[in-house]
């Protein structure tokens, strides 16, 4: 199946990542650095671009502003677990593995994927269920960011976290009931961190068979983080031990 992508980021990424682009639309009298850079890179890719009016990409994209420029493009492809633990292999890095249990907002869930790419992540899984997928709407709140991630989709995240600990990966979850603040312990690794979603949290089997539980120490007068800050946090405290072993 194929969908379209609109921005300036999120297509150039796109155009250095591993879908397929069919063809590029670019509105009549669009010019600038970045776009000049963009359509450079189109002909060395090999894809055709059209200029064509304003009202036309206005009919062709119509969720936000498209900011002069959209794409023809292959559906997102996921990947499967052993995928992502190979990609860790292959980076000769212990695999850091996040898990986003009903993540439903878009752009949570971009914004989600935009700092684990930054972070090093290698990949993320989510539920097939109660989750957002990915979507063009979640490239766009990523900048870009999913086209460079791993993402699996998993029936059973429960079973999902016991297949990882068959690979020697310890399961921590963030959750304001945890058992200790995330940076007063130790993150063991190879780590798969697992982040509830929006309402709910993480769900109750999905925690039972976690290692961890760790908590972001709330002291004001409102008791919960926006699930994209809590979940880079976390991630950004997983990285801070890994690369100073402490």
């Amino acid at each position: 199946m194929q969908e379209k992508l609109a921005g300036v980021n999120s297509i150039m990424e796109a155009l250095n990542g591993r879908r397929k682009i069919h063809k590029i639309f670019v509105q009549e009298g669009r010019e600038g650095k970045r776009i000049e850079e963009l359509l450079k890179l189109a002909e060395k890719r090999g894809v055709y671009c059209q200029y064509v009016d304003r009202q036309r990409l206005d009919q062709m994209y119509t969720q936000a502003n498209h900011q002069g420029i959209v794409a023809q493009v292959d559906s997102f492809a996921y990947s499967s677990i052993d995928e992502i633990l190979e990609k860790a292999a292959l980076s000769g890095q212990e695999p850091f593995i996040l898990i986003l249990d009903g993540i439903e907002d878009p752009q949570n869930m971009g914004s989600i994927i935009r700092t684990a790419e930054c972070a090093g992540v290698h990949g993320i899984i989510v539920p097939r269920h109660n989750s957002s997928e990915i979507t063009p709407a979640v490239v766009r709140a990523s900048a870009g960011a999913v086209e460079h991630m791993l993402v699996a989709m998993e029936t059973n995240l429960v079973n999902a976290i016991k297949s990882l600990k068959k690979n020697g990966l310890w399961i921590i979850a963030a959750d304001m009931d945890g058992e200790q603040d995330y940076f007063c312990c130790r993150m063991p690794t190879p780590t798969a961190l697992v982040v509830g979603g929006e309402g709910q949290g993480i769900r109750r089997l999905v925690k039972e068979n976690c290692d961890l539980v760790v908590r972001i120490p709330m002291i004001g007068s409102i008791k919960s983080l926006n699930a994209s800050v809590a979940t880079g946090l976390i991630i950004y405290e997983v990285l801070r031990q890994r690369q100073t072993n402490l």
